[in-house]
């Protein structure tokens, strides 16, 4: 095995795909998960799908205590932030909860990462942090600003780390800004499962080919975009997956080029776009669907909603240059592994 890496938040959507990844590359790993937002089926699932056990461990990254009994028993080499609250709406109508959750969870986590000499940390981060851009694509120079307390949170860590790297610069910190996460493994046993109605396009789009949604609402019809339907960067989690191994093998490369006398980091704090570097609208990603799952997918057009951007999509070239990643998945395949997911788990982790 490589080194043992703690996941937290690996229980869910991006993280659970993640540990599959980390596996592969012969990493040993730790989930710390609190399961408010995920589930402890997709922690089971991975292990069968990966022939061993992960260790999991029920927790909250509030939780400063506890985090400290899992740095003592274990020698991490990294930490992998995934944990973390992140619907928007939700953000807007429960501010004080988003930031104690994302803000000050991560904080704990880094105090208890500081004391225990473990100084090297991928975090979770989001195109969200750049508002509605100025240019596009969006490089990783691009002016930050938020529209809610969700992206106002990833902010708000990203701006602390930057903090921490100036303040000692032995800190090692990836922030990933990811553009639209979608698809599922192509087992079709993990996938993406929202609680209650979904909050983003793909498993809405899915959730209505499966029957159990009636229609799609697509929020405005005349932006300035190829149809008028909003246009966006989605990703395949796998893609997204091994962009966070890429990372780690970046971490390594660089803890193994330091000489043992050299005290200054050649990191610091790091921003890294993952995307395709594509813009798909809304109406091209339904017809996809549709193609693919050979199910009607019903929609109607409403008001724009506020905060929504036109288009938004990424400049990949750092993470290419850097990072030796780029994304290789395409819409379609994108939209049948989503639909193989949805297909064969219609109520997601709940089988009921």
């Amino acid at each position: 095995m490589k080194n043992k890496i703690l996941v937290t938040g690996g229980a869910g959507y991006i993280g659970s795909h993640t540990c599959i990844a980390l596996h592969e590359a012969g990493y040993d790993i730790v989930v710390y998960d609190n399961l408010s937002n995920s589930s402890r089926e997709a922690i089971n699932r991975v292990s069968t799908l990966i022939g061993q056990s992960i260790e999991f461990i029920k927790g909250d990254t509030r939780d400063a205590e506890m985090l400290k009994q899992i740095f003592v028993a274990h020698q991490f080499f990294a930490v992998i932030h995934f944990a973390g609250l992140k619907a928007v709406g939700e953000s807007v109508a429960k501010p004080l909860l988003y930031y104690n959750n994302n803000v000050s969870g991560s904080i704990t986590l880094l105090e208890v990462m500081a004391e225990y000499n473990v100084k090297n940390l991928i975090f979770s981060s989001s195109a969200t942090v750049y508002g509605d851009p100025e240019t596009l694509p969006i490089d990783e120079n691009s002016k930050r600003s938020c529209t809610n307390p969700y992206g106002q949170s990833k902010l708000a860590v990203e701006h602390i780390l930057e903090d921490l790297s100036v303040s000692d610069q032995s800190w090692n910190l990836i922030s990933l800004r990811y553009f639209n996460p979608v698809g599922s493994h192509p087992s079709g046993q993990i996938g993406e499962d929202p609680n209650d109605i979904p909050n983003n396009l793909m498993p809405y789009i899915s959730q209505v080919a499966v029957g159990k949604l009636e229609k799609l609402s697509i929020f405005g019809n005349d932006y300035p975009t190829v149809d008028g339907t909003g246009v966006r960067d989605f990703i395949h989690v796998t893609d997204l997956a091994q962009g966070h191994v890429s990372a780690l093998n970046y971490l390594e490369q660089q803890a193994s080029s330091k000489s043992s006398s050299d005290t200054t980091s050649s990191v610091g704090f790091l921003p890294i776009n993952l995307g395709t570097g594509k813009g798909t609208s809304v109406l091209e990603l339904v017809s996809t669907f549709a193609k693919v799952s050979k199910q009607p997918i019903p929609y109607q057009f409403v008001a724009r909603r506020a905060g929504d951007v036109a288009s938004c999509y990424a400049s990949a070239d750092k993470a290419k240059a850097l990072l030796g990643w780029q994304a290789k998945l395409s819409i379609t395949d994108m939209c049948q592994d989503t639909w193989h997911w949805q297909s064969m788990n219609p109520n997601g982790y709940n089988e009921t």
